[in-house]
């Protein structure tokens, strides 16, 4: 009867959750609000508390976030990575700067301590990979000049995590000062060796992982993150940071071949990490901290807006760009919510998950819409709708009436080509 129940919850989530995601590919918007606000649905004090599946919906969270961490190393290299880490590195700081120093404040202001204004931090720093990703995809922009940036922005962050995520775990099990710094050496430790062997041997890696069979590439690359994920944790560094650095090294064909055939369950399991948040939140626990999640996400979007607008003035991009990377770098996602779900597990504060759970609904929501708006609306609000000198020249004589059609054509093509080079600009 138990296993039976079992099924029926589980399916019934799995159901839901896939006709989630399809109603909100439609309207060409992010499924991550709609999987939060079912995990409030099925949690405690929702319509249907689960029962028999909430264990096993624990397990599949945390396999969730490995495969989305995963998935994101597989899509740099190693080499990208000490790049990105050599030239972008200010843009870094700018970043940790302008969007956790406002976490950290909200929490101090709010009266919850020196580890919730860490862990809040956090919260506000790190922007969506997965949700800009797929934002970037459907705008068609991925070959714009400022996505260099924004994916600079991204993996710098991502990078950072290997270092916030220790000291967070450490402070959340309150450890002392010496055990803490003992922890982030080893945290520090286990990163380095692995990116050292990932920019030396990542080929070797690669080749000792390849297979042209699907079936055994997808067994090999599944059973090494979960291992070195499982590693990771035992020596204190996260499990999710193990997985993203086993994606580094992971390179050519396999990383592709990899991507393809994890990308089913990554959706999967990660849909499933979203819920399991949403029920350990208390519908009744938002509402009263709705006003400071609000505020808290105008104030970071402004200065996720200003941190990209910044970034891409530094690379050399054009005025629209700048506008463009500072709205798409808006939007927060699954690290914002791993982060909050460290704090809530460890009882540090109890509003703190319905704060982060209405905060990462405030921002999913927005963050697309920044990314498509924000550069026509700072255009037309700074008076710069057409920047002098792109006008295509007019005319002044008659063209042969012979050749009239195929010149028209002509003139059109380049119009739009003048165009297109001035929105990339």
């Amino acid at each position: 009867m138990h296993s039976a129940l079992f099924l029926i919850e589980f399916g019934a989530i799995i159901l839901g959750l896939g006709l989630l995601g399809r109603f909100a590919g439609r309207l060409r918007f992010s499924p991550i609000p709609l999987y939060l606000l079912a995990g409030l649905a099925f949690g405690e004090g929702g319509l249907l508390p689960l029962g028999a599946s909430e264990e096993f919906v624990a397990i599949g969270a945390e396999i969730g976030v490995i495969l989305l961490l995963l998935m994101l190393g597989l899509e740099y290299t190693a080499s990208d990575l000490v790049s990105n880490l050599k030239t972008q590195y200010p843009a870094g700081l700018v970043d940790f700067t302008l969007n956790a120093v406002p976490g950290a404040v909200a929490a101090l202001l709010l009266g919850w301590g020196p580890v919730a204004a860490v862990v809040l931090a956090g919260v506000t720093w790190i922007s969506s990979s997965g949700v800009i990703a797929k934002v970037m995809g459907d705008l068609g922009r991925i070959g714009n000049r400022e996505t260099p940036v924004i994916l600079s922005i991204l993996v710098l962050e991502d990078l950072a995590m290997a270092v916030y995520l220790p000291i967070v775990t450490a402070l959340l099990a309150g450890v002392s000062l010496a055990a803490g710094s003992l922890t982030l050496a080893i945290a520090l430790g286990v990163a380095g060796a692995v990116l050292f062997v990932a920019v030396r041997y990542g080929r070797v890696i690669s080749r000792f992982v390849s297979s042209d069979d699907p079936e055994k590439l997808l067994l090999v690359v599944l059973g090494l993150t979960l291992l070195v994920a499982g590693i990771a944790q035992q020596l204190q560094v996260s499990a999710a940071v193990g997985a993203f650095l086993v994606g580094i090294a992971l390179s050519g064909e396999v990383a592709e071949g990899a991507h393809t055939l994890l990308s089913p369950l990554r959706d999967l399991f990660a849909a499933v990490f979203f819920v399991f948040f949403g029920l350990h939140t208390d519908p009744a626990s938002i509402p009263p901290v709705i006003l400071p999640a609000l505020a808290l996400a105008v104030v970071t979007a402004c200065t996720k807006v200003a941190t990209g607008y910044w970034a891409a003035k530094r690379a050399g991009v054009g005025v629209k760009g700048r506008w463009r990377a500072g709205g798409t770098l808006v939007a927060r996602g699954e690290f914002s919510i791993v982060i909050a779900g460290l704090a809530v597990t460890a009882g540090i504060e109890p509003a703190l998950g319905p704060l982060a759970t209405a905060y990462v609904l405030i921002l999913v929501v927005i963050g697309p819409l920044t990314a498509r708006y924000t550069e026509p609306l700072a255009t037309r609000l700074t008076g710069r709708g057409k920047p002098a000198g792109t006008a295509p020249a007019v005319r002044q004589t008659p063209e042969p009436a012979t050749d009239g059609p195929a010149r028209d054509a002509d003139a059109e093509r380049e119009v739009l080509s003048e165009r297109d080079a001035v929105d990339r600009a």
